[in-house]
């Protein structure tokens, strides 16, 4: 049921035990539905959405945007998805995330991606979330990194942790997809295939990210906006490589 070494709740593993032992897992029943932050804010200059700042404890640097393509700052576009409210789409084209809004606007954020042979396009729900998330590497990679054997109980938060300061973890039909949305210290790759398959967002960036989702959410991965582009083939299965060893103790089921 949970992995004691890691700090991992296996969850189908716990429903199966629970199923056998002829019990009804008990899960807190919500008030009411909860919906995602859809309304369109007033963005501050970037500057100020980049600054250094103080979040859980945890002292994240300044963003030097001078240095950043003006291209891959967060800012408010209009919606060239088509999607509803509160849907996630990542254009691979361009390196751009964008959330729906309210009134056919939508925030977006520059991204980095897979590199060559762990890109891949779908459709995924966000099911957990978690803020300052420990990293905990998965067996085959410390096997090919042998230095990352210290950390095999864990790597602490903090803001050189290959999470960064959110991480937003993907299923499909059930399943762990080990994809994530995730922070990252190296800002220089924003806009960059440079990833093992996950979407890297600027740290100030997922944060604000990681605030507007609630409830599971939707997210399409696609190698355009155009209409019709992404009609042409079918959808390219996940190759990304394990980032880490699951879905962490503590992370917010939506």
């Amino acid at each position: 049921m949970a992995d004691l070494r890691s700090g991992r709740l296996n969850r189908r593993a716990f429903l199966a035990g629970a199923a056998g032992a002829g019990l009804s897992p008990a899960f807190p029943a919500l008030a009411q539905e909860r919906k995602p932050n859809t309304a369109v804010p007033e963005l501050v200059s970037p500057a100020s959405m980049y600054a250094a700042l103080v979040d859980g404890g945890h002292q994240l640097p300044a963003i030097p945007v001078d240095k950043l393509n003006k291209r891959l700052v967060r800012q408010i576009v209009i919606d060239p998805t088509f999607e509803k409210p509160g849907t996630i789409v990542v254009d691979t084209s361009t390196h751009y995330l964008y959330f729906v809004l309210e009134g056919r606007k939508a925030i977006r954020y520059g991204v980095s991606l897979g590199k060559a042979g762990f890109e891949w396009t779908g459709s995924a729900t966000i099911q957990f979330k978690k803020a300052w998330p420990v990293w905990t590497p998965p067996p085959e990679m410390i096997k090919r990194k042998p230095e990352l054997a210290k950390y095999a109980d864990g790597m602490p938060p903090g803001p050189q942790s290959p999470l960064g300061a959110r991480a937003l973890y993907l299923f499909k039909n059930g399943q762990d997809t080990m994809y994530r949305l995730h922070g990252t210290p190296e800002w220089s790759s924003i806009g960059k295939n440079a990833s093992s398959g996950c979407v890297r967002m600027l740290n100030q960036d997922v944060i604000d990210l990681h605030a507007r989702v609630s409830g599971p959410t939707n997210v399409h991965v696609r190698h355009s906006m155009y209409l019709g582009a992404n009609m042409a083939g079918a959808s390219k299965s996940p190759t990304t490589e394990a980032i880490d060893s699951g879905v962490p103790e503590g992370a917010e089921e939506l």
